[in-house]
């Protein structure tokens, strides 16, 4: 399936040629434990990825179809991972010649304030990146904190990403945080979970569900409408959150858009708790999480600018 272009997910690329096993020195590791959701986290069948630092520490091979992914994040840095599909006979050492120099021209100039060069720069890129096929993920998640995340993915070569920046700019893939994965034709044999709500994603009709978000343990499933590319090239996802008294909204919705100069920067916006989603999928395609909910104000967000507007923000509060 071809994609339309995604600028963010290039930062992959640049990372193997900055060494991407390097550790972030401005990240220190936090070992205390994460947020879990007991039942799921600990099933046997579930994927475990982990952060300590800038990187993720898991298995290199799955098997196809239904995977449940529990993704500890014991780093001092919010994050999330995305899944990549590449292209049949392309792997990451592919990009070292073909995409890593076009993509690093274009952020040098887009950090450097001239977006619109930038963004042209990217022209250059070969004809094969956009046969990747983004393929979800967790949302955003808080430091010491666990997101459980239920994808259905097809054989193929992945590279699970994770490009929110550190506070110079730069993107985490840089540091050391993308990850190649094998998805193989064996079948997992596993089903997709029980969802007790229901999203509907869309770009055009914004973010919807089917009945009041209780408190309690909610697995939400997340029917992708419909996909497009929005002004800063990103597919819509969702993130929930939750909010403190102090919290401002609409630097929330700042911060989700990459391509505003503070976007996705390190830290994340005060009083905001990320507790993860579903990231960027086809059209057509279902994705769950699950997160425990304790009274409180909330809100579903995609990373893309706008998403007021677009009603791809939308708040909601459960009482005690």
């Amino acid at each position: 399936m071809k994609t339309t272009l995604k600028i963010i997910s290039l930062s992959v690329l640049v990372c193997i040629i900055v060494n991407c096993k390097q550790n972030n020195k401005q990240s220190g590791t936090v070992e205390e434990d994460p947020v879990v959701t007991e039942s799921v986290s600990m099933s046997k069948n579930a994927i475990r990825v982990t952060t300590r630092s800038m990187e993720f520490q898991s298995v290199d091979t799955i098997s196809s179809g239904w995977n449940t992914f529990v993704y500890d994040n014991l780093s001092n840095e919010t994050h999330f991972f995305l899944l990549d599909q590449y292209p049949e006979g392309k792997t990451i050492k592919n990009t070292i010649t073909d995409v890593a120099p076009v993509f690093e021209d274009g952020m040098d100039l887009i950090n450097m304030g001239k977006s619109e060069e930038g963004f042209g720069a990217f022209g250059n890129l070969p004809a094969w990146y956009f046969d990747i096929v983004f393929s979800g993920g967790s949302g955003l998640i808080s430091p010491k904190h666990t997101a459980v995340s239920t994808l259905k993915l097809d054989p193929g070569y992945y590279v699970m990403e994770c490009y929110v920046k550190m506070p110079n700019g730069k993107f985490h893939t840089l540091m050391g945080m993308a990850k190649p994965l094998i998805v193989t034709k064996e079948a997992s044999g596993q089903e997709p979970p029980q969802a007790t709500i229901n999203i509907i994603l869309s770009g055009e009709e914004g973010i919807s569900w089917d009945q009041p978000i209780t408190q309690g343990r909610h697995t939400f499933s997340v029917f992708v409408k419909d996909q497009k590319a929005h002004e800063n090239f990103i597919w819509h996802d969702i993130n929930i959150a939750r909010l403190d008294s102090h919290a401002d909204i609409e630097a929330l919705e700042k911060w989700m858009d990459w391509s505003h100069p503070k976007g996705l920067i390190t830290p994340a916006p005060n009083g905001v708790t990320f507790l993860g989603g579903v990231n960027d999928m086809p059209s057509g395609s279902t994705g769950y999480f699950t997160v425990d909910l304790e009274p409180g104000k909330y809100v579903f967000i995609s990373e893309v600018p706008n998403s007021k507007e677009k009603g791809l923000l939308k708040t909601f509060e459960i009482k005690d």
